[in-house]
């Protein structure tokens, strides 16, 4: 069995849109203060605000379609693992975008939805606090890509070591292990 279309299409653009957000957001801060830097930084937040509206339709589309099963071989301890690092990386993906609107709240840096809906601002403007929430920001952002990896390792492994259907589920390029047999 394996996941809707509608969840491995948001799926696959969440991830899209986290890998663009995370390289233009690594590539700005590096850069000195100009034009073009404002020009990323809006773009990175649109991007995460993009990230946090699909990443809100994915859980609403979960909770109303149950995720396909494992295979009755998994361990018990790899269901609850499976579990727990899909339910961090939900609150991850939604966490991170408000993250940086309440660091930029507090950095006093408006947020302009692609460039026409302002977002209001959620903190009043205090330095010191954007500055910390810029830390937590980079933090969970930096946790997050701990947590893809071991995703993606275990989705590998799964392909792979265990040579069972779990990758498949959610990747529709893989036939399932019974008609890539026959």
């Amino acid at each position: 069995m394996r996941y809707t279309k509608t969840a491995v299409t948001l799926h696959w653009t969440i991830v899209l849109a986290i890998v663009t957000a995370a390289s233009v957001g690594l590539y700005m801060t590096g850069l000195p203060f100009s034009p073009q830097k404002l020009k990323l930084y809006s773009w990175h937040k649109w991007i995460g605000v993009t990230i946090f509206l699909l990443a809100v339709a994915r859980v609403v589309w979960r909770l109303m379609r149950a995720a396909p099963r494992l295979p009755p071989a998994m361990l018990r301890w790899q269901r609850i693992a499976a579990m727990a690092s899909h339910i961090l990386l939900y609150v991850l993906v939604l966490v991170i975008p408000v993250s940086g609107w309440l660091m930029s709240s507090a950095l006093g840096v408006k947020t302009v939805y692609l460039g026409v809906v302002p977002l209001p601002d959620l903190l009043a403007k205090n330095k010191a606090l954007g500055d910390a929430l810029k830390q937590v920001h980079a933090s969970l952002n930096g946790t997050l890509a701990v947590v893809v990896l071991l995703h993606a390792a275990a989705a590998l492994k799964h392909h792979f070591v265990e040579r069972d259907d779990v990758l498949h589920r959610m990747l529709p390029l893989i036939k399932p292990r019974d008609q890539a047999q026959r």
